[in-house]
């Protein structure tokens, strides 16, 4: 049903030019399901906007039920889309214009925990979820797996009764979040 052949995919960033997709050979028959694991920032969310024709700035060759969607033009895959694809998006509530830091910190600060504190628990969360290199990036710098976990640390500090996992590693039971912290993240 989908084939891919040597399909790539870059962005590019101030530094340079970010490859998440290389070389990608895929083939997916009609009625299988398949999952795609990775740690965060290995380009999951890529290839499946790839999948989905949500993304046409890719090279390769796409094939979907013997059809060439890389010859086709856009308007031609929005159509193929329209027809053949549902997608379930995910969603973070992250504020564009904090940093993962103050995503993180901002619901503390409205649970009046004093201010030291809070950078306490913000600097020990980045650092269990080895994301300390990313506490000054903004949500959009970031891979959409980055964008949701940041999106998952803050509400846990808010002590909510009921979190939908990630993964099957990260189930935790509302009251007890420590079996959250103390998973890890490859």
């Amino acid at each position: 049903m989908i084939q891919l052949r040597n399909l790539e995919r870059s962005y590019k960033l101030p530094a340079g030019q970010t490859w998440v997709l290389r070389r990608i050979n895929l083939d997916i028959r009609e009625g299988e399901f398949i999952t795609f694991m990775g740690p965060s920032g290995a380009g999951k969310s890529s290839l499946l906007n790839v999948l989905a024709l949500l993304d046409d700035a890719w090279e390769g060759e796409y094939w979907f039920r013997e059809e060439a969607v890389h010859q086709m033009k856009r308007k031609q895959r929005a159509d193929l889309a329209k027809r053949n694809v549902g997608m379930v998006f995910q969603s973070y509530h992250l504020l564009d214009d904090l940093t993962v830091q103050e995503n993180i910190d901002l619901p503390l600060s409205y649970k009046d925990i004093p201010r030291k504190e809070r950078q306490s628990l913000v600097a020990d969360t980045l650092d269990r979820f080895q994301i300390v290199a990313k506490k000054d990036l903004y949500p959009s710098q970031l891979s959409g797996g980055q964008q949701q976990l940041v999106g998952w640390l803050a509400p846990l500090f808010t002590n909510p009764r009921c979190c939908s996992p990630m993964s099957r590693r990260e189930i935790f039971i509302p009251g007890k979040p420590r079996r959250l912290w103390n998973s890890s993240v490859n």
